[in-house]
């Protein structure tokens, strides 16, 4: 009898650390589980956030762009819109407006500006949109901007063949039969960053990133934003120390009072140069909770309608502690 009760014991015993062993691993499953939850939970709130805060800011820049088209017709630096905002805590912003309770508010922190597009040159002008031929002026711009950032010189021929052919079969003329040339053509960079896809390495890239932009249709160079390298480029027999005096002497409100101003440039062409501007891009960002969220957006502006014609968001980053 003795035997038989000690090995109930035993056995009700063991029974009793096998539920223990099955409710501890229930209990630390479930409590996974629910910590796994949370982080999901708290990963899109913050992704939530960071869109709102950031969708604000680009707001911001678009107002900006409206209030400025009430002058229309010029556009230099030293306008409103082209004030960076540096990094600030998003508190102390709310701060400044008494009907914001700002205790409850994330610890973040926000910076951003507005770019004139087209103070660089922009890779469009390369290809006639009537004749869909590369324009001999302006190939010979692009090579001497990429003479000036340190590039190949085939660079400016390659992208200006690769270019006309992804253009000519992104929008083939009427009743065109472009044959076997579609099926292999590159699919049309929307951005500098996507030059890659035409074959151009990533080193030169990125000496040209501060030289040139990719817009959606020609446009003429802003004289009152652009860069010295810049302006040298696009005008044919300008040198540095000329474009530097134009800079020095901006803004202008004509072309006409930019060759009156530097006596030697000649006529100057309102289909090439200009001194005000209809593409910009609005650009902020947002470190919050550890991560940086970086968002850019291109925009249009027709008279006092600011619209956007693309957005990017880049990766979220983690911050060094």
């Amino acid at each position: 009898m003795k035997r038989r009760r000690g090995g109930q014991r035993g056995a009700a015993l063991l029974v009793a650390m096998i539920v223990l062993t099955l409710v501890g691993t229930l209990a630390a499953g479930m409590i996974w589980q629910q910590s796994q939850a949370i982080g999901v939970e708290s990963a899109e709130r913050t992704r939530a956030q960071t869109a709102w805060i950031l969708g604000g800011a680009l707001n911001l820049g678009r107002v900006l762009l409206r209030l400025d088209a009430r002058t229309p017709g010029v556009d230099h630096n030293d306008e409103i819109w082209a004030r960076t905002l540096q990094e600030a805590s998003l508190s102390s912003l709310l701060a400044q407006d008494r009907n914001n309770n700002v205790e409850g508010a994330p610890e973040a922190f926000l910076s951003g500006r507005v770019r004139d597009a087209q103070e660089r040159y922009n890779l469009r002008n390369l290809v006639d949109p009537a004749t869909r031929k590369v324009v001999p002026a302006e190939l010979e711009a692009l090579a001497r901007l990429c003479d000036t950032a340190g590039v190949p010189g085939q660079t400016a021929q390659t992208l200006a063949s690769s270019l006309q052919a992804a253009w000519q079969v992104e929008n083939p003329a009427e009743g065109e039969d472009l044959g076997a040339a579609a099926a292999t053509a590159t699919l049309a960079p929307q951005t500098v960053d996507q030059l890659a896809w035409l074959g151009i390495d990533a080193e030169s890239i990125r000496r040209l990133q501060p030289y040139v932009d990719l817009l959606p249709e020609p446009t003429p160079l802003n004289l009152n934003t652009a860069a010295p390298e810049v302006m040298a480029g696009v005008i044919a027999g300008l040198d540095i120390a000329t474009a530097k005096r134009i800079e020095s002497r901006r803004p202008f409100k004509t072309l006409q009072a930019v060759a009156e101003a530097v006596p030697g440039l000649g006529t100057l062409d309102p289909k090439r140069l200009g001194v005000g501007s209809n593409y910009f891009e609005i650009s902020g960002t947002l470190r919050m909770d550890r991560r940086v969220i970086e968002e850019r957006q291109l925009v249009k502006r027709d008279n006092r309608q600011v619209r956007q014609l693309a957005r990017w968001r880049q990766a979220v980053l983690p911050v060094a502690p």
